[in-house]
Order: C-alpha cells, then sequence, then structure tokens
C-alpha cells in the first residue's frame, strides 16, 4: 500500500471513530437535558417527595427507603453522565489506538472498542460507588429531592478538598498518563491484537482517567448532580488538562478556585 493510499484510509477510520464519539457523546447528553427537564417539574411543590431520574416524572416519598429500581435508574443516570463528561477527553487516546492499529495491519475499528468499553468500564464502576455515594448522601439528608446541595458546610469541605486534591502527585502522575496516550500506549507493549489485550489497557488507562478526575466528579454533589452548567463546566476542564500542553498549570488554577471557593462557603453564615 503507498503512502497516499495509507494516509487515506487513516482519515477515512479517523472520520468514522470522531462521527461514532460524537453521536455517543450528543445521545448522552440528550439523555441528561431529557431527565433535568423532566426532574424540573414546572415549579411542582417536592415537599415529602424526592424524584427518580427516570425521565418519566417518578416520584418516591422522601421517608421510604430506595428500592432496587431507583437504585438502578440513579445509577444509569451517573453511567450515562461519565460517558458524556468523559468522551470527549477520550477521543484522541481512542483516535491514536485506532492509527496504531492500522499501522499494525490489523482491524482498528474492533480493537478501538474494546479499548473503549475497558475504559468505560472503569467510570462504571465509579458510577456505581457514586450510586451508593448519592444514597448515603440523601439518607443524611444532606442532597435536596431535586439532588442539589442541601448543607453548605459539606459543599465547601467538598471543594476544599478537591482543590487541595489538584495540588498532589498523584493527580500530576494520573494526568501525566492521560496527556500523553503514544507514550502510555507505547509504554505498556504497544498495540493488542486480542480483543482481551485491547479491553485490559483501555481499562488500565480509564484506572489513570478516573485518578485524575474522581475529585471533579465528586464536586456535583456539592454544585448539584443533575445541573447541566456544572456538568458541562467540569467536562470542559477535564478536557481542556489533558488536551492543553499547560493541563498541569490548569489543574492548579481550578484547584485555587475551589479551593477560595470552598472557604468562602464555610465563611457563609446558615
Amino acid at each position: 500500500m503507498n503512502a497516499s493510499a495509507f494516509e487515506a484510509i487513516l482519515r477515512r477510520d479517523r472520520a468514522i471513530i470522531i462521527a461514532a464519539l460524537g453521536v455517543l457523546t450528543a445521545l448522552a447528553w440528550f439523555y441528561l437535558v431529557w431527565l433535568a427537564n423532566d426532574m424540573a417539574m414546572d415549579g411542582m411543590d417536592m415537599t415529602g417527595y424526592r424524584m427518580i431520574p427516570s425521565g418519566q416524572a417518578l416520584m418516591m416519598p422522601a421517608s421510604s427507603p430506595w428500592q432496587p429500581i431507583e437504585f438502578a435508574y440513579v445509577f444509569i443516570m451517573w453511567v450515562v453522565m461519565m460517558v458524556g463528561m468523559m468522551t470527549p477527553s477520550a477521543a484522541p487516546m481512542l483516535l491514536l489506538y485506532a492509527r496504531v492499529g492500522k499501522a499494525a495491519e490489523t482491524r482498528p475499528f474492533a480493537s478501538t472498542a474494546w479499548f473503549a468499553g475497558g475504559y468505560f468500564l472503569a467510570w462504571v464502576a465509579f458510577s456505581l460507588a457514586a450510586t451508593s455515594a448519592q444514597w448515603a448522601f440523601e439518607r443524611a439528608a444532606l442532597l435536596t429531592p431535586m439532588m442539589a446541595g442541601a448543607s453548605k458546610m459539606v459543599a465547601g469541605i467538598l471543594l476544599i478538598l478537591a482543590g487541595l486534591y489538584q495540588w498532589t502527585p498523584l493527580k500530576d502522575a494520573c494526568l501525566s498518563q492521560c496527556q500523553a496516550p503514544l507514550a502510555f500506549i507505547l509504554g505498556r507493549g504497544g498495540f493488542r491484537r486480542r480483543a482481551s489485550g485491547s479491553f485490559m489497557l483501555g481499562f488500565r488507562h480509564g484506572i489513570y482517567c478516573l485518578g485524575c478526575c474522581w475529585a471533579l466528579m465528586v464536586l456535583l454533589f456539592a454544585f448539584g448532580i443533575m445541573n447541566l452548567f456544572w456538568i458541562a463546566g467540569l467536562a470542559m476542564l477535564v478536557l481542556l488538562e489533558k488536551v492543553m500542553p499547560s493541563g498541569r498549570v490548569i489543574a492548579r488554577i481550578a484547584g485555587l478556585a475551589f479551593f477560595g471557593g470552598g472557604v468562602w462557603m464555610l465563611l457563609q453564615p446558615g
């Protein structure tokens, strides 16, 4: 295969993967907007009830324990939210993995799909933990029926902790793995021809990404779990940290802002 034909194939593969990731992100955000609109309920009085993020205007008495179906709906909400927030920042790694696979003269789409599956498995695990944390917060009356933070003290503490984490060596180590996709692939044996190998490599990258961004995701308990403005803002911050050459500087500036915001919230009366 001559160089021009190879480049044409790479451009075609890149366009297909970008389109697929774009559709996946758009579907995730469509679902989140649908849930947010459904939960708005046009100002309906929610006293004594809590919303279930199902997109079907389901409510549950606030005093009743969670049912399995409610846990499932909240878990799905978190999974979709993580897909919508993390797919744009994972795109450079997925595109590069497909390119390396094509250079290795193998099927890049299947291997890239397995890599993506492993990557998102890490965030599915986080979603399970976040769902359990939401249940605990709700039981402790630290969330409103609309899943917004109910305690300025808790919100301030979460902001301070997230701000401090942005300056830790662990944050830097995980972020460095996310910022250098080629080094990550080559440093771990290169492209994997088997599906299991691609899946585990993607999962490993997802763990690094989780280590980089988990504290930012926890901030949703302070800002409001279904606050689309903050969901989009945090997703943009994650993207900037990973793709900009000054990503570490951006992370630390954000850390200072979170820390300052947390101190300010703790100093507020009431």
